[in-house]
């Protein structure tokens, strides 16, 4: 087993502020679990399976439950940032495949900040009521977006944190008001409670339907796994995560599955799975007199929130890498002032920023993610089983051993084929991780010239 620590640059740097109560921890957990997905894939999960759309939400928040679980033990054990890639690390001692799953998460939630952000961008055009087009406008205000986010994140965690709270209460109250709003329209008979036991998956069977609706409702659960990559920020994290997150999921959870049931009892699944704005669609029934632009508001928010935590996670997520020595340790640079990792930040907004003005909207971009971090997840699983021959000092929290089984089992079974996915989800998952093979090359290369420098440096000069 690698023995590698968690503080051993070659130069100190300072540490990360530790300003995150449980308080702020669980907002960023609700928030980023919450983020953009449900706003959108309500109405597609609805067109996979049916009436009983809140099935899948419930059958992806148990995966998720079981492989937090796995996550909170190996954070309580390992409290440092770079979360999988630093298990991963510890369990198996391969650079090559360390790399490669910091490379998938942080891809992972670099992408879905760049796509936030022109999501950001056309919500921006919606909530104003005016026309930016499609092409050069959207593009510059996504743009303009991420570098204020990228602001933020330089300024400091604790004002993105704070920030981070605004916008949880903003989306959180966004979900309030459509299930208050379907409660109070099904009150007065305006719907039809027997719609949520039907399942409508065509040529497929009712398991099948909910197996290919639970690829898409798992993407609606990612999110929480972006926490333990705050850790290094967290105060006594040892001791809150456990609460923190398992409070988040199930708060989340609960959350998903009131709005997927008021949603269908109030909008026939057929109609649910139409277009791109789920939610809006049931607010117009259940309330035809709310003003609904508002809810371009509120989506604006929560694409904002999405794309500041993922950009908060990718930073740190680079930053503990560097500390590792698996990246350039350049990345571990911490601003004295600050207390952030300026060098990570300023790389992983590069990134988003090409992402925004050369890639633009990816199809299948939400089946993607959930695909490479469920392959994530597996590993993590594994590990958890790993590093039980790796005893720590400290008390932390541990999962029954048979959960990071069926952990391992079921995320591995949503990365195959048999889950129906679109064959499109593969060919982008292959062709970022072949994008990270690449990276991995070059990064060797420039692993070995640092490596070299100091012996260089250190080569005494003959005397005159």
């Amino acid at each position: 087993m690698a023995d590698v620590s968690a503080e051993s640059p070659a130069t100190p740097e300072p540490s990360l502020h530790r300003v995150m109560g449980p308080g702020l921890l669980l907002l960023f957990v609700v928030g980023d679990i919450l983020g953009t997905g449900i706003y959108a894939l309500t109405g597609r999960v609805a067109a996979e399976v049916g009436g009983a759309v809140w099935v899948p939400f419930v059958v992806a928040f148990l995966v998720a439950l079981v492989t937090g679980l796995s996550y909170l033990e190996l954070v309580t054990k390992y409290p440092h940032a770079a979360g999988a890639a630093l298990y991963t690390h510890k369990a198996f001692g391969i650079h090559f495949l360390t790399f490669m799953i910091a490379f998938a998460v942080l891809s992972s939630g670099i992408t879905s900040a760049a796509t936030a952000s022109r999501a950001f961008a056309a919500n921006f055009a919606e909530a104003f009521e005016f026309e930016v087009g499609t092409g050069i406008a959207i593009t510059a205000v996504a743009l303009a977006f991420m570098a204020v986010v990228a602001a933020i994140n330089l300024r400091g965690v604790s004002e993105g944190v704070k920030l981070n709270v605004l916008l949880t209460c903003v989306e959180l109250t966004g979900l309030l008001i459509v299930i208050g709003i379907g409660l109070w329209a099904l009150g007065f008979g305006n719907g039809d409670f027997g719609r949520i036991t039907e399942f409508q998956t065509g040529e497929r069977s009712a398991l099948g339907g909910v197996i290919v609706a639970t690829t898409l409702a798992f993407y609606a659960m990612v999110g929480f796994e972006d926490s333990v990559n705050m850790a290094e920020e967290c105060k006594e994290p040892t001791r809150i995560f456990p609460k923190v997150l398992l409070t988040g999921l199930f708060v989340t959870g609960t959350i998903y599955v009131l709005v997927s049931i008021t949603s269908v009892a109030l909008v026939p699944a057929d109609q649910l799975g139409e277009g791109d704005t789920p939610l809006l669609k049931v607010v117009e029934v259940g309330a035809p007199g709310f003003p609904t632009h508002i809810f371009a508001f509120i989506t604006m928010f929560a694409v904002a929130n999405s794309a500041l935590i993922n950009m908060l996670m990718a930073s740190r997520l680079l930053y503990g890498m560097a500390r590792q020595g698996v990246v350039p340790r350049a990345f571990g640079q911490v601003n004295a002032r600050r207390r952030t990792p300026q060098i990570a930040i300023a790389f992983t907004t590069l990134l988003a920023l090409g992402l925004i003005a050369f890639v633009g909207e990816v199809p299948e971009l939400g089946g993607t993610t959930a695909l490479l971090l469920l392959a994530v997840f597996t590993v993590v699983n594994v590990a958890v089983l790993v590093l039980r021959r790796d005893p720590v000092a400290h008390k932390h929290f541990r999962t029954p051993t048979a959960l990071p089984v069926v952990g391992a089992l079921s995320c591995g079974f949503l990365v195959t084929p048999l889950t129906d996915r679109n064959p499109e989800q593969y060919l982008i998952a292959g062709v970022l991780l072949a994008i990270g093979v690449v990276l991995w090359l070059v990064n060797q290369l420039a692993i070995r010239h640092q490596r070299t420098e100091p012996a260089t440096a250190a080569t005494p000069t003959p005397e005159p």
